[in-house]
């Protein structure tokens, strides 16, 4: 039976869908993630303990269980764990994409620069040092502008400043967020840094796909319906396939494709996310790794007729050197809503999920939330509320589901009780 690595964080979303996928297509999965080392197997999946910090001891781990029992292929799931399995697959001599390549993708200001570099739309920009002066802020920014951390994901601590004073309590703002204690423990050296780019208008977009030998196979395009225009990004609404005509979608394929190679990308999963205006198309940042969250559930494939696959087969079968260009998604749309967390408290339940999941088109809804959990939305915030799933004959009707399905939920947060 071949085996894949699978490299992850114990929180991700992913592993039990990429568990359910190797058991589909007779797979056998070793997985590395962050847990313990010093309990003896605490998550009950015989996963190799990492540090994703600590790259040189990782990759050790990784090979001393590979010299054990082989592996055929490596994956990842999420940012970190992306660096970690482009080292582990250059150690194991098996496909990946370079080190270098992923270790820019995962930093927001390497990522603008190798752009830049390439000639490729980018913003003006620049960084800005954890602890500056906000009262000695450089003087020549644009505004609107839009302050980042360099590695965080999922728009957490992107905030857009529409004036000198709205720049200077944004900056505050995300200095305090990398202040805290769950981020330090990552121990991430970028994030001393922000970067400071001018804000870009226009649509955003996502695009899944995979890169196979330097050449990019597009998965899946995503209309992103509501407007992110600041003063946080939080996603909600992706669906696909997209509502825009074949030419925009060409040039979205084109300057993806244009900033892979130039981000130095060659061998494996990509999700692209990009803004499109009269003045071209602007790769805000490519990751080395599928989509996260259960956001891949709205992806559904199938190849000249074969059974249905989900994007998780699909990357086991890549990662064992199986080609994809034959796979097609579903003929119908499909939708995905990260639902938002309203306001910071106490996790209690969700009322109302039975009958949004009756409203017609719908087909999932999960609650990702735990009771008794403490929420908080973005931008200091680092998760969703949950998932709703749509499927409709066009893009339109998916996207009318999921909203209308939203509006039947009841949220109940309680408010914090004050530490004193």
């Amino acid at each position: 039976m071949p085996r894949v690595l699978v490299i992850a964080t114990t929180t991700g979303y992913q592993t039990r869908a990429f568990g359910k996928a190797a058991s589909d297509v007779g797979v056998d999965l070793v997985f590395a993630t962050d847990r313990c080392y010093q309990l003896d197997n605490p998550w009950r999946d015989d996963a190799v303990p990492v540090r994703f910090h600590d790259e040189p001891r990782s990759v050790a781990a990784i090979g001393e269980m590979a010299r054990r029992t082989p592996v055929d292929g490596v994956l990842a799931v999420g940012d970190r764990p992306a660096v970690l399995a482009a080292l582990a697959a250059v150690a194991l001599g098996v496909p990946g994409h370079p080190p270098g390549g992923v270790r820019v993708c995962g930093n927001k200001l390497d990522t603008r620069r190798r752009l830049q570099a390439a000639g490729l739309p980018c913003p003006p920009f620049r960084a800005l040092r954890v602890g500056t002066n906000l009262e000695a802020l450089p003087d020549d920014i644009a505004f609107p502008c839009v302050v980042k951390p360099l590695a965080l994901s999922g728009s957490r601590g992107v905030i857009r400043a529409n004036s000198p004073s709205e720049l200077r309590a944004a900056v505050f703002r995300v200095c305090r967020l990398l202040a805290r204690s769950e981020v330090r423990q990552r121990r991430d050296p970028s994030d001393a840094q922000l970067v400071v780019e001018t804000f870009i208008p226009g649509r955003e977009y996502a695009l899944e796909g995979v890169m196979e030998n330097g050449v990019l196979h597009v998965l899946a395009l995503f209309d992103k319906p509501d407007p992110l225009e600041g003063p946080f990004f939080e996603e909600t609404i992706y669906v696909t396939p997209s509502a825009q005509p074949d030419a925009t979608c060409d040039r979205i394929v084109g300057a993806v494709t244009e900033a892979a190679r130039a981000l130095g990308l060659h061998h494996g999963p990509v999700h692209a996310e990009c803004r499109v205006n009269e003045h071209g198309v602007f790769v805000l940042e490519i990751a080395a790794r599928p989509i996260g969250g259960l956001c891949a559930r709205a992806l559904k494939f199938s190849r000249r007729g074969d059974r249905v696959v989900s994007l998780e087969e699909l990357l086991l079968r890549h990662a064992l050197g199986e080609p994809v260009r034959g796979y097609r998604l579903l003929p119908e749309a499909s939708a995905v809503m990260m639902i938002p967390i309203p306001r910071a408290g106490v996790y209690r339940q969700v009322k109302g999920t039975s009958v949004a999941t009756a409203v017609p088109g719908v087909v999932d809804l999960v609650v990702t939330a735990k009771p008794d959990q403490r929420l908080e939305p973005l931008p200091e915030g680092a998760s969703y509320l949950g998932f709703i799933f749509a499927r409709a004959e066009n893009p339109a009707d998916a996207v009318r589901a999921l909203r209308q399905a939203h509006d039947l939920l009841d949220v109940v947060i309680d408010k914090s009780i004050p530490v004193v």
